[in-house]
């Protein structure tokens, strides 16, 4: 662990405990005299903000000691002389030599776009799911054509017991449900001067792997949570939602468990229904749940407590160990919606299980020094797919009656 890691954990755990002596002040006064005190609530909401950077800071050192390195190492000497010819000859000064064309359409390849090298396209994948919280807990299948399709058994026995010379008795005919994650182009638009390719000390490559990490992954992640499926992934809160439980409900809906009131927690045990939350999904699936809510939502249900006085919310005071709730991870999503009246705000799910990011391999780039002058803008399309491939695995909590 090194030190800065280190003072970030002490930092959060004496947070955390700030946090906790504050907020029992305002328990307390609400008891004692119905209300509580101004400086209270505002001391209060400064260590909730505190505890939000601590962990962002916490989950970014992690973060960073995951981060693949740059360098050539023991790359052969023709992924050497690929890389130099993309970054050195194509990105600097457009020169395409040596570069594999792919034209995106029937002009010429300087206007249709280059693929990148296969070292870039894995960087950017690693950096993706290091920056987009969806995507790093989800399935992520890399897909060679348009399509990609899935068949799941959503009814009938194809299996059963038998003894070594028993006749195998007929079984119930499976009913089958395809799935098939629309797909989209993402892409992204970084810009540079020319003067900052031509200097040397200016390093191309990590500037163009965290420009488009970055815009693709503030893309992909809101599309995930909320896309309409129209040229882009298909968001696990767009799916139509139903009380009904596992056994009783159509393919492709998800169980929304309500809050009991129109827009807001229950005025008492708020938090039980986080509980019931927990406990709809299969124990199967549990293994490996997190839950996904924003920054202001888990705001509130830091102030959540037991029966027995202990909060339900934990700080992650591990390296790398994201905060908990009732046990399971939470992760911050700012794409996830604001609690509000009919909201689904909190999602608990095994992502993994539940949502499958389809990759369509081959990123490719267009470089354009004509449009912006003086700017070169790098035009960069990737197609990416996503939807959920099983509804048993993810529930959404909704403030409702």
């Amino acid at each position: 662990m090194t030190l800065e890691t280190k003072e970030a954990l002490e930092n959060l755990t004496s947070s955390f405990e700030s946090f906790k002596a504050a907020n029992d002040q305002r328990l307390k006064e609400l008891e004692e005299k119905g209300s509580t005190d101004v400086l209270t609530e505002e001391k209060l909401a400064r260590i909730n903000q505190d505890l939000d950077g601590l962990q962002q800071k916490m989950n970014r050192l992690y973060s960073a000691s995951r981060r693949p390195a740059l360098g050539d190492g023991d790359r052969p000497e023709n992924d050497r002389e690929t890389k130099a010819a993309f970054y050195d000859g194509f990105i600097r000064k457009g020169m395409v030599t040596g570069l594999e064309e792919k034209a995106l359409n029937s002009l010429s390849g300087e206007d249709g776009g280059y693929t990148v090298p296969q070292e870039l396209d894995r960087e950017l994948e690693k950096r993706l799911r290091l920056l987009s919280p969806i995507r790093s807990d989800a399935k992520v299948v890399s897909i060679g054509s348009s399509r990609y399709k899935k068949l799941v058994n959503v009814g009938g026995i194809a299996s059963g017991w038998v003894a070594e010379t028993d006749a195998r008795a007929e079984t119930d005919t499976p009913k089958l449900a395809e799935i098939d994650p629309p797909l989209g182009e993402l892409y992204a638009n970084p810009a540079a001067t020319q003067v900052m390719l031509d200097d040397a000390h200016f390093d191309v490559e990590q500037w163009l792997g965290e420009e488009l990490a970055e815009e693709f992954a503030i893309q992909e992640n809101a599309a995930f949570v909320a896309g309409d499926g129209v040229n882009k992934p298909k968001g696990f809160l767009t799916y139509t939602t139903s009380a009904n439980e596992d056994t009783s409900r159509s393919f492709g809906e998800i169980q929304a468990i309500a809050s009991g009131v129109d827009g807001d927690w229950a005025a008492s045990d708020p938090a039980d229904v986080l509980i019931d939350l927990v406990h709809s999904m299969k124990t199967g699936y549990r293994t490996g749940a997190k839950f996904y809510l924003n920054t202001g939502l888990l705001a509130e249900i830091r102030k959540f407590k037991d029966q027995d006085g202990n909060y339900l919310w934990r700080p992650g005071l591990e390296s790398g160990a994201a905060s908990s709730l009732l046990g399971y991870p939470v992760v911050e999503v700012a794409d996830m919606p604001d609690r509000a009246s009919g909201s689904l705000s909190v999602a608990f799910a095994n992502m993994r299980r539940a949502y499958t990011v389809t990759d369509r391999m081959g990123t490719r780039i267009l470089r354009d020094p004509y449009s912006h002058k003086p700017y070169i803008h790098f035009y960069t399309t990737k197609r990416v797919g996503g939807a959920v491939t099983n509804d048993q695995a993810i529930k959404l909590l909704q403030f409702a009656a």
